[in-house]
């Protein structure tokens, strides 16, 4: 169950994605505690922490109690990335990730995220470059290809070992495909067949089982659960439970669930201040409710508050 990356060993083979927009702090802190064995923060730009961006270094925040914790860069100048990697490099991540496989069209329209995909010699090169200009490991994430024209994860890992990486998470969907359909595991089985560091599955994990069928079916390292996270932080504490002793654990209750909810809304308060608390909690209590009794009217009604005290009301109203 342990998984060793580079000079860093991780309690649990279990990763939490890095997810723009999800995994800040209070969220990761909520996973962590849940039993991640490694937590991935939101990807952060080099080019922005050159130009000293203020909400970049808000980004940046990391607490004691997440640790160990992976920082994701994104970039495609492999100078830029390098002495950024350096310039922060005292800051308390364990390990360093490049980011290969944002799909989002700006990211993908300066030639950064997924769009390095297409380009494996620039991309590996910035790996060399980071990895000689820091002490920690640095990994990669990268997609199946760039669309169906340009399969290449294979090539992209071999590559990218060779130019220093310590470990590869591997998303078995192209680009093009975003997060629709379903995700390639086989893809995942030639990228682990192919190279010596270990290899992170991403794609498709909501259950435990099916953390555990990627493990058999790809031989992979180690998984990663994303959207598979939102709004359910449960599923480390789950797949971690089931990868070591077979055992299946009862889903939260509705109770649970609020518990949980007026958690995550506390720390979001405590971090964020109230105007973003509030506004950063209605995605989150969508998640945390989707399927549930009542549950529409409420997230309907939440995209309405305005305060934390207006959001309490409504979870009282709803449980």
């Amino acid at each position: 169950m342990k998984l060793k990356i580079g000079k860093v060993t991780l309690e649990n083979n279990v990763v939490l994605a890095p997810m723009a927009g999800v995994t800040d702090l209070p969220f990761r802190l909520l996973c962590k505690e849940m039993g991640a064995g490694l937590i991935c923060m939101e990807m952060v730009s080099a080019k922005a922490i050159y130009y000293n961006n203020k909400n970049t270094y808000d980004l940046l925040e990391i607490h004691e109690k997440e640790c160990p914790v992976s920082l994701q860069f994104f970039g495609s100048d492999p100078i830029i990335m390098a002495e950024m990697a350096k310039k922060i490099e005292e800051r308390p991540f364990s390990i360093l990730d490049i980011n290969m496989g944002c799909p989002v069209p700006k990211v993908v329209n300066n030639q950064e995220g997924s769009a390095l995909m297409k380009n494996p010699r620039l991309a590996a090169e910035i790996v060399k470059n980071v990895s000689k200009s820091i002490q920690k490991p640095v990994t990669v994430k990268i997609r199946k290809g760039f669309d169906d024209t340009c399969i290449n994860a294979v090539e992209m890992a071999k590559r990218l070992e060779d130019a220093g990486a310590a470990a590869i998470a591997v998303h078995g969907r192209t680009r093009e495909q975003y997060y629709s359909g379903k995700a390639d595991w086989d893809i995942i089985r030639q990228v682990k067949e192919s190279v010596s560091i270990p290899v992170i599955g991403n794609g498709d994990i909501v259950t435990p089982r099916d953390g555990k069928r990627m493990l058999q079916e790809t031989g992979c390292d180690g998984i990663m659960v994303g959207r598979g996270a939102r709004g359910n932080p449960w599923i480390f504490k789950e797949l971690v439970t089931y990868l070591e002793t077979g055992q299946v654990l009862s889903r939260p209750t509705p109770k649970e669930i609020k518990e949980m909810i007026q958690r995550h809304a506390k720390l979001q308060l405590e971090y964020k201040g109230e105007y973003t608390a509030v506004r950063e909690m209605r995605k989150h209590i969508s998640w945390y409710t989707g399927g549930l009794p009542h549950s529409a009217a409420l997230r309907a009604a939440v995209n309405n508050a305005e305060s934390m005290e207006s959001l309490q009301q409504l979870l009282d109203e709803w449980m």
